[in-house]
């Protein structure tokens, strides 16, 4: 056995938020872990994905906020963008987070092994010549940026999301494929950086995950900001040239820039991981598996951007401590992915949890629905921000879903999924006082309106 030791209770074959969550959990328990990381612990989130995008994020909003100081009497101006200055900054964040990280695993006595590792039998890991065994193994190797059929991505002209964080330069142009989340906040960034932005999106709507009425308002704020895009319009090729690339689209339109950033969604990691050879199904690279994590192969677990659930950050630490608690021989309740929030940290941002007026009526539910403009919230306009809050709920019941836009509205969807993870009516919210001047308001005065009393609202 390496390192003289073994079985180990769990051995864990990746360590981003799902793989780390899981050891973390399971070191309260007493259990003995080993973490198996071929590269930094914290994974895409920490080092490639949520952390650092959402600090380019800010960066860009105080860009904005530096060009649009004469509209609040403060005379300032915008210079230029600071390209190694914005990742002096940013990298700073991931950094101080990284070593929080790899500190806190230390301090449990988790054992951290650096490594390629390859699933070598139901309970067992290899790492080159290291065998490492495990009456439990939780498969944790998340995702990688995806491109489509007969488009290669050069790293130069043609780049991934990954490419993008360590770009050395604000593009003058560029065409992003994907109205997803990862292409709305690439275009945020750019335009806020002062890029000539175009997404490329083959559904009718950008964010098309999202209430339509979310999506609509995303739309008309970026077209207000210079942002373009071309929807329903799908991809045909790419050429590059001297300068930059050419796109050509299906209906025969052509765009170009200088570069184009593939956001077309992201991949489970499962190919060559011995997986397959060790009896764990696998459907279209992704792990099925059932409400508690658990594959078809007993004792084999796998959780986060692997399965096929919802690719967030938060998504995995919940996989991760669900599957921990599963082993310990707790009762953990499985996770309701209606109940998981969800935010794009574009600007605007669009923040949402539970489900859309079309899902809900799919499913049979009498709705009622009602729209608060921040038009009629103080904070809001304090920060000349425009959006709206939509509540969804079941008539003479309780809130089905909430969806968002506006600046900062992410920080407002916490307490949306309270409401609607514990199943509430907009009665039992109406009574509850929000305080004044706050964001949170909106949400407050939707309820009450819901609830028959309502304060600011036209009725």
């Amino acid at each position: 056995m390496a390192d003289g030791s073994g079985p180990f209770d769990i051995v864990i074959l990746g360590g981003g938020s799902g793989g780390y969550a899981c050891a973390l959990r399971a070191a309260e328990f007493g259990l003995n872990v080993v973490l198996i990381e071929k590269d930094k612990v914290g994974g895409t989130c920490l080092h490639r994905g949520c952390i650092p995008t959402k600090a380019l994020l800010h960066a860009a909003e105080l860009a904005d906020q530096a060009r649009e100081g004469e509209s609040f009497g403060v005379r300032t101006k915008l210079e230029g963008i600071d390209v190694p200055g914005v990742h002096s900054y940013k990298d700073k964040v991931v950094s101080g987070l990284y070593k929080g990280l790899a500190g806190l695993i230390k301090s449990k006595k988790i054992t951290v092994v650096e490594g390629e590792g390859r699933l070598s039998g139901p309970n067992r890991v290899t790492v080159g010549d290291q065998v490492f065994e495990g009456r439990n193994v939780v498969l944790a190797t998340g995702s990688t940026p995806k491109s489509l059929p007969g488009l290669d991505i050069d790293g130069d002209k043609v780049i991934s999301s990954e490419h993008a964080l360590v770009l050395d330069r604000v593009p003058s142009s560029v065409i992003v494929l994907g109205g997803g989340v990862i292409g709305v906040e690439f275009a945020s960034v750019w335009r806020s950086f002062g890029a000539e932005v175009t997404i490329v999106e083959a559904l009718p709507h950008l964010l098309p995950l999202e209430d339509e009425s979310n999506s609509k308002l995303l739309e008309r704020a970026f077209r207000r900001r210079g942002i373009k895009y071309e929807l329903g319009a799908r991809f045909e090729s790419v050429k590059t040239t001297d300068t930059g690339v050419v796109v050509t689209l299906e209906n025969g339109k052509t765009l170009d820039a200088e570069l184009m950033l593939v956001a077309v969604g992201r991949g489970p990691v499962s190919a060559g991981l011995g997986y397959e050879e060790a009896g764990v199904a696998v459907d279209r690279g992704y792990v099925p598996v059932n409400e508690y994590c658990q594959t078809n192969v007993p004792g084999v677990y796998a959780v986060g951007d692997l399965i096929p659930t919802l690719q967030l950050a938060h998504v995995g630490f919940a996989e991760g401590i669900l599957v921990a608690e599963h082993i310990a021989g707790l009762n953990p309740v499985p996770i309701d992915y209606d109940g998981v929030p969800r935010i794009t940290y574009s600007e605007p941002e669009v923040a949402s949890v539970g489900i859309s007026t079309a899902v809900a009526r799919e499913r049979g539910h009498d709705v009622v629905e009602l729209t608060y403009n921040l038009a009629g919230n103080g904070r809001s306009k304090i920060l000349q921000t425009q959006g709206e809050v939509k509540v969804v709920s079941e008539r003479d019941g309780r809130v089905l879903g909430v969806h968002m836009v506006g600046g900062r509205v992410g920080e407002l969807i916490a307490e949306a999924q309270l409401i609607f993870n514990w199943e509430a009516t907009p009665t039992d919210v109406a009574q509850l006082i929000h305080p004044h001047p706050t964001q949170s308001e909106a949400l407050g005065e939707a309820m009450l309106a819901l609830a028959g009393k309502p304060l600011h609202v036209h009725n």
